[in-house]
């Protein structure tokens, strides 16, 4: 049956959609069924722009209040009702890891980016990457990805964050009153905005590396214009009482 269309479509007149839409309450209800499915929410997001749209609004927006109710909360705490970057590059993030394909980031390893099943984000240890003078900033850091035995690069680890209220932070304040040039090719690959390379900025505290089990000349880091994190870091081997303790 074609239902009366609710809203105009915003593509070309040849879209399939010019037949009629669902209302957003019925996407929202079936998606809210399914869990707010991100692989889902993507595929819907390729019929057209209006569905595109209402992703971008919704649907993904509802994915991260699920998938990380407490730091969605906290990250809207200021009043804002969106997110810098939107909806769709938070949600994102949350779900994965950006890898390395070389050529512009990290140009000592290539290992494809992949989806992960869970991560853990943590404010606490968004203080290790702060400067001090920075720490009244807001960063959530998720735990590192971890990729064993990369040959002559040993065990890597990937992590990601993203920044509350990027725009009125301390770090993006440094950043421009130090004249930090922005990365000449790269984008962040959750939203598409230039990089700013912490190292170059010499903005990369030691206990980054600390909080990470990494070699603290082994780790980089960069922060897009809308306060996304991505980095790669070097782990320490565990030792033999941390197997240990591990297996237990």
């Amino acid at each position: 049956m074609i239902l009366t269309k609710q809203y105009r479509c915003i593509h070309s007149s040849s879209c399939q959609c010019t037949k009629g839409h669902l209302s957003e309450d019925v996407i929202f209800l079936v998606f809210q069924q399914l869990n707010w499915n991100p692989k889902l929410i993507a595929t819907l997001s390729l019929v057209c722009k209006w569905f595109d749209d209402l992703a971008k609004r919704v649907l993904w927006k509802e994915f991260c209040k699920t998938r990380a109710p407490k730091m969605m909360l906290d990250l809207q705490s200021s009043g804002s009702h969106s997110v810098d970057g939107n909806w769709r590059a938070l949600g994102k993030l949350l779900i994965y890891c950006s890898g390395c394909s070389g050529g512009r980031l990290f140009n000592s390893v290539q290992i494809p980016g992949h989806f992960v099943y869970r991560t853990r984000f943590s404010r606490t240890s968004g203080k290790s990457f702060l400067l001090p003078q920075c720490r009244t900033d807001i960063l959530y850091v998720s735990d590192p990805c971890e990729h064993l035995d990369q040959g002559e690069e040993g065990d890597m680890g990937f992590f990601r964050g993203v920044f509350k209220s990027f725009l009125v932070s301390k770090v993006r304040k440094r950043l421009i009153d130090r004249a930090a040039k922005l990365h000449p090719t790269a984008v962040c690959p959750y939203c598409k905005a230039k990089l700013w390379d912490m190292l170059q900025a010499k903005m990369i505290p030691q206990s980054a590396s600390c909080r990470l089990g990494a070699y603290e000349d082994c780790i980089e880091y960069y922060v897009c214009l809308n306060g996304h994190m991505l980095g790669i870091c070097t782990l320490l081997p565990l030792s033999d009482s941390e197997e240990a303790s591990g297996s237990e």
